[in-house]
């Protein structure tokens, strides 16, 4: 990423360029991202082909004022990151499901971060509803959010689900108001390692994203708001919710605009009608 494209990103952002890759500025962009860049998989819906390549992201997310998924959100946000002189590193993880049961290797990719200060980050804007800020990689204690109260922690064999790492591995669980999120390997990793769990969440009837719609990003005031087919939640900083049902198209397409900054020539539809495959 050249000087120019990071700072088309950052005003995509509403952000200023740092003077130096430091803890407070990681957590600026951090936030800023989370609020302007919204967590969706309209793509898998609009048959638009997803390609974790550097330059194609860039011109998705910043080009055109999309969004993504977790492999593309953090894919170009770590490389804004590495443009901005952080030390980033790509970690690969299982989203931990029903039961306890960890997902497909390659499941999800996060981002460490050291900034300047000699501290390491565990930076996550591709995740959904998690935290706001970035946690700190190496502490194990409680770490109070806006989005919940995280722990990041060494991975136990009894906690593993299907496929854990054993203990000793170097795996980390991110853990969320007392529940495992998900499973981090500590080696790192580089983008074209997660083209086959991209394609799989893209393709396959067992993912989820395949058989849901999901649009959303945090609000000014600290909630959320998330457009799911055609149903509306807002959530307060609180946790009350709100939901409504948009009646017409017009109503979703002016939704994903107004609240996305997404415009788009018709409504997605999914594209796994089943929901038990």
């Amino acid at each position: 990423m050249n000087s120019s494209q990071a700072d088309a990103y950052l005003h995509r952002i509403g952000a200023e360029r740092p003077q130096r890759p430091t803890g407070p500025a990681l957590r600026e962009l951090h936030l800023r991202h989370l609020r302007t860049v919204p967590f969706e998989n309209l793509s898998i819906h609009l048959g638009e082909e997803i390609v974790l390549e550097e330059e194609r992201l860039l011109d998705k997310v910043v080009g055109q004022g999309r969004g993504g998924f977790c492999y593309e959100l953090n894919g170009v946000f770590g490389a804004l990151l590495t443009a901005l002189g952080y030390e980033v590193e790509l970690l690969s993880g299982r989203v931990y499901g029903d039961e306890g049961r960890l997902g497909i290797p390659y499941d999800h990719l996060a981002l460490r971060v050291r900034t300047v200060e000699g501290d390491v980050w565990l930076a996550d804007v591709g995740f959904g509803s998690h935290s706001h800020y970035p946690l700190r990689y190496a502490e194990r204690g409680e770490q109070a959010d806006p989005g919940g109260v995280f722990r990041v922690l060494d991975a136990r064999p009894d906690a593993a689900g299907v496929g854990g790492g054993p203990a000793g591995s170097g795996d980390l669980d991110v853990v969320r108001n007392g529940e495992p999120q998900y499973r981090l390997e500590s080696r790192p990793r580089v983008l074209g390692d997660f083209v086959a769990g991209a394609w799989w969440h893209s393709t396959s009837p067992l993912s989820h994203f395949t058989r849901s719609l999901v649009c959303s990003r945090i609000t000014e005031a600290g909630g959320r708001i998330t457009l799911g087919g055609r149903t509306v939640t807002t959530t307060d900083i609180e946790g009350s919710r709100e939901s409504r049902e948009l009646a017409t198209d017009e109503e979703v397409l002016t939704t994903y605009q107004e609240w996305f900054g997404i415009g788009l020539d018709c409504v997605p539809t999914v594209r796994n009608q089943n929901p038990n495959p």
